[in-house]
C-alpha cells in the first residue's frame, strides 16, 4: 500500500484560531485516511491549546522529517522554549512565531520533505519585518517558488481568482491593463485544467466599474482595456466570456454557470465568495510548482480561547490540497502515457 499525501501545516498565529482550527480538523481520526499530517510548530503550544479546548488527541513528536509516522499526527518541533500565548492579541512574539512555521515548513516543501502545505492564518502586521516584507503568504511563496501566482477561491460549487491582489483601492484602476487580464485568465484556464482536470474550462470575467461601466457611462476601462482582451483570450482559443456586472453576476447565481470567475480586485471576487461560501471557502495559491491551500478566514482574534471556530474551511483546505496533488499525479502519469488515456476501443 503506498504511503498516504504527506501534508504540511503551519500553526499561524499563536494567539488566534489556527490551532484551534487544526486540532479540531485532526481529532476526527478518518483525516489520517486522507493524509499524512506534519505541524510545523511546537508541542508545547499544541498541548497549550488543546488544554484550553478540552480535546483528547495523540501526537508524534518529530526531530527529524525523515521519521514521519503515518497514520499518526505529527509535530516537528521548530523551537523548543515556552512561549507566552495571549489569546485574541496581536502581539511581536506571535509575528516571530508565524515566521519560523511558515520559514520551516516552506523548506519543507521546497525539499520534497512534505507534498503540499497548507497554512493556518496570520496577522499581516505583526509578521511584517525586514525578514518578512511581504503583504501574506501569496507574495511569499511567489518569491520563493519564482512564479506568478494567482490567489485563487474554491468551494464546491465555484471558483474565483483576482487580477490584483493585496494593493489600495486607489491604486486598482491603474494596475489592471490588458496584459495582466490575459496573464491571469491563462493562469486559471491551466489551473482549471491541471489542478481541477476540467477538460474545456469556461471562465466569467467581471468588469471593473459599476454596471460594468455601462456602455461608458460610468467608467470606460471595460471598453478599453478588459473587452479588448477577452477577445484577445478568445482568439487564443480559450472560452472567456464577459464582462459581467459584478453585483447582478453574483445575484443571480450567474457564478454556478461557469468553472471559474476573474474578478478584477480583491474585494469584488472575495466579499461575495465569503458571502456565499465562507463556511467551507479556500484559499488556493494557483500558479506553482507546489500546492499551498489555507481557509478563507483570518486569525480570528475575537473568538480565540472560546472554542467558537469552525474547523470547516480548514478542513476543506486540506481536502483541496490532497484533491490537487492526486489530479496532477494523475495528470503527470496520463501525458507520461498517453495511451492511459485512450479507451480501449480507441486503443484498437
Amino acid at each position: 500500500m503506498s504511503e498516504k499525501i504527506k501534508l504540511g501545516i503551519t500553526q499561524g498565529d499563536i494567539n488566534g484560531i489556527g490551532l484551534e482550527v487544526i486540532i479540531k480538523t485532526f481529532a476526527d481520526p478518518t483525516m489520517l485516511e486522507i493524509c499524512t499530517p506534519i505541524l510545523f510548530g511546537s508541542q508545547k503550544t499544541y498541548a497549550f491549546h488543546r488544554k484550553s479546548l478540552n480535546i483528547e488527541t495523540r501526537f508524534t513528536p518529530l526531530r527529524s522529517l525523515d521519521q514521519i509516522a503515518h497514520k499518526q499526527f505529527n509535530i516537528y518541533n521548530i523551537y523548543e522554549e515556552d512561549v507566552n500565548i495571549e489569546f485574541g492579541q496581536s502581539t511581536p512574539l506571535a509575528g516571530k512565531y508565524s515566521l519560523r512555521s511558515i520559514e520551516a515548513a516552506t523548506d519543507a516543501l521546497e525539499q520534497k520533505k512534505i507534498d503540499v502545505l497548507v497554512t493556518a492564518p496570520i496577522n499581516k502586521h505583526n509578521i511584517h519585518s525586514e525578514q518578512f516584507p511581504f503583504k501574506g503568504h501569496t507574495d511569499y511563496f511567489e518569491m520563493r517558488f519564482k512564479g506568478n501566482t494567482l490567489m485563487l477561491m474554491c468551494c464546491d460549487s465555484f471558483r474565483v481568482g483576482i487580477v490584483t491582489g493585496h494593493i489600495p483601492l486607489a491604486s486598482v484602476a491603474g494596475a489592471i491593463t490588458q496584459e495582466k487580464i490575459i496573464q491571469k485568465a491563462k493562469q486559471l484556464h491551466q489551473s482549471l485544467i491541471s489542478d481541477f482536470a476540467i477538460r474545456k474550462p469556461k471562465i466569467a470575467v467581471l468588469g471593473m466599474n459599476p454596471h460594468a461601466g455601462d456602455s461608458g457611462v460610468i467608467g470606460t476601462e471595460e471598453q478599453t482595456v478588459i473587452n479588448p482582451a477577452i477577445e484577445k483570450l478568445k482568439s487564443e482559443g480559450l472560452t472567456v466570456f464577459g464582462p459581467y456586472p459584478a453585483d447582478g453576476f453574483f445575484g443571480s447565481a450567474m457564478h454556478l454557470k461557469f468553472d471559474g470567475v476573474l474578478a478584477m480586485y480583491h474585494d469584488q471576487g472575495l466579499t461575495p465568495f465569503k458571502a456565499l461560501a465562507f463556511d467551507n471557502g479556500v484559499n488556493y495559491t494557483a500558479g506553482l510548482p507546489v500546492i499551498r491551500t489555507s481557509p478563507d478566514h483570518g486569525v480570528g482574534y475575537d473568538i480565540a480561547g472560546k472554542n467558537k471556530a469552525s474547523e470547516e474551511s480548514f478542513r476543506s483546505a486540506v481536502y483541496l490540497a490532497c484533491d490537487i496533488y492526486n489530479t496532477r499525479r494523475q495528470q503527470k502519469e496520463i501525458y507520461a502515457n498517453p495511451l492511459k488515456a485512450l479507451s480501449k476501443s480507441e486503443r484498437e
